[in-house]
């Protein structure tokens, strides 16, 4: 009997989609190797973590180590739940590869136990970054077409506040003469943080209306500003 060790993951917003909680994939994962008369000897949990790298879920990493001491087969509830670029799904699948070790992913049903299945594994790994980009791309323009119409896209940003619609924004005066004087003083070659310094010394105050301007603070505004002006 092929042993298996489950993993699971959710992040903050998968907790409230019904059908990739951890109970729905500890359940099909468990059915799953009954099915397939597999010995589900371990099963790991990262919970309220992001799926955008690998290397800082502990929990996976330890399944990592586990299925490779065993050479069993990890299984997951899908590709989604193990990792969000093909560069970390590949490395996996290469790191359980040179163990002995396997991966199955039940929702793209699909396994590298066989040659088959590792070819139509690296094949979903490129087909669903490829989606992941093109929503990123399809956001981004949507998000600049709103920027360009002067609404808000986020936060206030510092030089504008809310117009009383609740959407458009209206030009701060006072903010946008500081963020003149703190581009001047970039460009001029002055630090983020002796920006910070002059204002305040100036009085300016930053955008929740706090008196200390910290460098990383400095960055952001100007960082925003650039944005809003591409």
């Amino acid at each position: 009997m092929a042993k298996a060790i489950a993993y699971q993951r959710v992040s903050t917003q998968d907790q409230v989609n019904e059908g990739v909680s951890l109970e729905a994939q500890q359940a099909k994962i468990a059915a799953y190797c009954m099915l397939n008369d597999m010995d589900l000897v371990a099963s790991y949990t990262d919970a309220g973590l992001s799926g955008g790298r690998a290397d800082n879920r502990p929990a996976l990493l330890d399944a990592l180590k586990h299925a490779c001491k065993a050479k069993a087969v990890l299984v997951v509830y899908s590709m989604s739940r193990l990792a969000r670029s093909t560069r970390d799904t590949l490395d996996i699948a290469e790191t359980l590869d040179k163990a002995g070790a396997d991966l199955a992913s039940l929702s793209e049903k699909i396994d590298t136990t066989s040659a088959s299945g590792k070819m139509v594994f690296r094949l979903m790994a490129v087909l669903a970054e490829f989606e992941r980009d093109q929503i990123s791309e399809r956001t981004i323009m949507a998000l600049h077409h709103m920027r360009s119409k002067g609404e808000r896209t986020g936060q206030v940003p510092f030089g504008f506040n809310l117009g009383d619609d609740g959407v458009k924004l209206v030009v701060n005066p006072s903010e946008q003469d500081a963020l003149h004087v703190m581009r001047a003083m970039r460009l001029a070659g002055d630090s983020f943080r002796t920006i910070g310094a002059h204002l305040e010394m100036s009085g300016v105050l930053t955008k929740r209306g706090g008196t200390k301007w910290d460098p990383r603070t400095v960055k952001s505004v100007l960082d925003t500003a650039l944005t809003r002006a591409a």
